[in-house]
């Protein structure tokens, strides 16, 4: 009836209508004509050293050869550079290191970080000061941090000599130069100047749970544990999941300070992935291989982190 009644100010209405349809239009094109430019370099800065990569990775070509990049056809060897890594031994050596490595420091670096931030969650006279003093290592440039544990594990150096205090015998490991305990002495320094991450994360995660939800089960007489286990940790599953999956993708580039400690030695013993590319790079010169390495690297942390994103989603749809 209205709109028999007043066909004028119906169609005045389907006119302005029309109008804010198109205006809003317009303001979208011109979002996307102004940051087009943007846009644009963003796409060439990321494919285009990506397409450049791949394109060396089919090539035997190094800058010993004298020619560019661009010219690398001329030695072009198809997948031969794929195939000589799947049987590449010193590769899948300094893989299996970064895999331990990833192993033993992401969970202990979860662990000690959860333990912290649970005691931090609370209030307690000089928070401010030790949570100040608990980011330091995180601060430490990786290199600084790398030339000070080299320094602490010495066979003379301060790691010794408080073992020697605390056995009441003369201690004299030698931690750089023993293949086992070397890593071990590398993994070290990666907990010290890692778990702060960890438990900065993870402090925001508990600072986010409801905390009406916990005292409602701490007066129904559910204990620490129960609290924890069904209410605290389901709803810090994505944070969990995406504290994990920075940790696990950061260690397996780890390099800086393992390359300061040990150089990748005794031999090979503490030779990571990343130490590896670095040694064939730099050393050797392969360029074309190096390329080769880079992208697998790239697909197997690219799968790494797609099944975090998975679990992520999975996480908040339970």
């Amino acid at each position: 009836m209205t709109s028999l009644a007043n066909p004028e100010k119906v169609s005045m209405a389907d006119v302005a209508l029309d109008d804010s349809l198109r205006a809003e239009d317009g303001g979208r094109r011109l979002g996307f004509l102004l940051t087009l430019p943007a846009q644009l370099l963003v796409l060439f800065i990321a494919v285009f050293p990506l397409l450049m990569q791949l394109y060396i990775s089919l090539t035997d070509w190094s800058p010993l050869d004298g020619i560019g990049w661009w010219q690398a056809y001329e030695l072009w060897n198809s997948f031969a550079n794929y195939t000589d890594l799947m049987a590449d031994s010193r590769f899948w050596s300094a893989l299996g290191r970064t895999a331990l490595v990833m192993a033993i420091c992401v969970p202990a670096e979860f662990l000690i970080g959860l333990g912290l931030a649970i005691l931090f969650v609370d209030d307690f006279v000089g928070k401010r000061v030790f949570y100040s003093i608990m980011l330091i290592p995180m601060m430490v440039v990786p290199a600084v941090a790398g030339y000070m544990f080299f320094m602490l594990f010495q066979s003379g150096g301060p790691v010794n000599d408080i073992l020697s205090g605390l056995t009441g015998m003369n201690v004299a490991i030698a931690w750089l130069s023993d293949p086992t305990t070397a890593l071990i002495a590398v993994m070290i320094a990666d907990i010290w100047q890692w778990t702060p991450l960890m438990f900065l994360i993870l402090l925001a995660g508990l600072v986010g749970v409801p905390e009406d939800q916990v005292r409602a089960a701490t007066l129904l007489g559910a204990s620490w544990w129960q609290r924890f286990r069904t209410i605290v940790l389901p709803k810090m599953k994505t944070i969990i999941v995406i504290a994990l999956a920075i940790r696990v993708i950061e260690n397996f580039k780890i390099f800086d300070t393992l390359y300061i400690m040990t150089g990748g030695g005794p031999g090979v013993a503490t030779e990571t992935i990343s130490v590896y590319i670095y040694k064939v790079t730099q050393q050797d010169l392969i360029w074309g291989y190096v390329a080769a390495i880079a992208l697998v690297i790239l697909v197997a942390l690219s799968i790494l982190v797609s099944l975090a994103i998975s679990r992520m989603n999975a996480a908040k749809g339970a």
